[in-house]
């Protein structure tokens, strides 16, 4: 699908970029913010809640690069699918079920919300801080899917052969001795489809 005529042969994130490149640097300084700055949920978690919410908006091409990444920072791949087809029957840890599904609820229905929704999360042990860096990765990735599938990008990194899913994983930078925290691979991006910051 051809939704930019200007841009040649099969749409990608990258052509995308550098076609409308004025808000990609801070768009991925947020992503850095977000996912690899510190925070109570690990790089993986965050990176499982990309992945996750992705899945459900059905936009393939981030929810493939995000189950790449939270590979990369230590999350078995093989745990999507039982995670996309039944949460509360998933192999994923229990306390992580309840932060799911609050992202998965606000995901289909937003204004649905409810404060018994938050105290499921906080009755699962994490804070105010966790919650709040859910919310903040989820909106970010319904905003992504979005910009995904209305730019026509279709493509499947988990379709990729060997060399290209180990370099995908090699530039996420893997996991460090701080689970909760990484080194900020978004903002490379910019400097790698060749966008200077404006």
């Amino acid at each position: 699908m051809r939704v930019f005529p200007s841009i040649e042969g099969e749409p990608g994130l990258d052509k995308v970029f550098r076609r409308f490149p004025h808000t990609v640097p801070p768009l991925l300084e947020y992503h850095d913010r977000l996912l690899r700055d510190p925070s109570p949920l690990t790089v993986a978690e965050r990176e499982l809640i990309a992945a996750y919410v992705s899945g459900l908006n059905s936009c393939t091409y981030c929810h493939g690069a995000h189950v790449v990444a939270a590979r990369a920072f230590g999350i078995d791949p093989e745990l999507f699918d039982g995670l996309m087809s039944d949460l509360e029957a998933s192999a994923i840890d229990d306390n992580l079920k309840p932060i799911l599904a609050y992202v998965g609820k606000l995901t289909r229905t937003p204004s649905m919300m409810t404060e018994a929704d938050a105290r499921k999360v906080y009755d699962a042990g994490w804070d105010e801080q966790a919650l709040f860096d859910a919310v903040s990765v989820c909106a970010l990735f319904n905003f992504m899917n979005r910009i995904v599938e209305g730019s026509g990008i279709k493509a499947n990194p988990l379709e990729a052969d060997q060399v290209e899913l180990d370099a995908r994983m090699a530039r996420m930078g893997g996991a460090t001795d701080d689970p909760h925290r990484g080194e900020r691979s978004y903002t490379r991006l910019a400097t790698l489809c060749g966008i200077a910051e404006t």
